[in-house]
């Protein structure tokens, strides 16, 4: 499937694992995705986001991303139906943060020894890059470009998509965008 990705889309797979390198993550998630279309300049994709207002907010995007990770990976849907169950997640948060440290639903946990330097994708950062072709192919187009991934996180439910609807980027919103962006395929700046 690799082969059917443009320059801008390896850029993001690469811009990725540099994001997960550079946090020392475990594996490659839909957020390092999303970081990495963050950093494209000249595409579809950051048309879309610079239409939208993304851009400007990048640090609002990454704190967003970052309070996710606080709550253990929990979507919006999921804190909200906790809530209807009379589960406070805050309270939780605070509670096992006060007896373990700060980030401790994270996962920022290492395993003991890590043998290879190579990150692996997560399920959902590779359904993700599963779902691009789907979009593509669904578009009419042959090859899967960075606004096809784009498109993929934010149809697949989870933090990404939340945060990304949180600011203005949802599915719909982003098609649109993406429909008026340029058609150059740049490189990440």
């Amino acid at each position: 499937m690799f082969e059917r990705f443009t320059e801008a889309a390896r850029s993001v797979v690469k811009g990725a694992v540099t994001h997960a390198e550079r946090t020392d993550a475990d594996s490659v998630t839909e957020e390092h995705l999303l970081l990495a279309l963050l950093d494209l300049r000249g595409t579809r994709s950051a048309a879309a986001f610079d239409a939208l207002g993304v851009s400007a907010r990048r640090t609002s995007v990454e704190s967003a991303l970052a309070d996710a990770r606080r709550r253990g990976g929990l979507t919006r849907a999921d804190t909200e139906a906790l809530a209807g169950l009379g589960i406070d997640v805050t309270e939780i948060v605070s509670r096992v943060e006060a007896a373990h440290g700060a980030g401790a639903l994270s996962g920022g946990r290492k395993p003991k020894r890590r043998w290879s330097s190579h990150r692996p994708f997560t399920r959902p950062a590779k359904d993700t890059l599963e779902r691009s072709l789907r979009v593509a192919l669904g578009r009419g187009d042959r090859h899967i470009s960075d606004e096809h991934l784009l498109l993929a996180l934010a149809a697949r439910p989870g933090v990404v998509a939340d945060v990304l609807a949180d600011h203005g980027a949802t599915y719909t919103a982003l098609e649109r965008a993406v429909a008026g962006g340029p058609s150059g395929d740049a490189r990440a700046s």
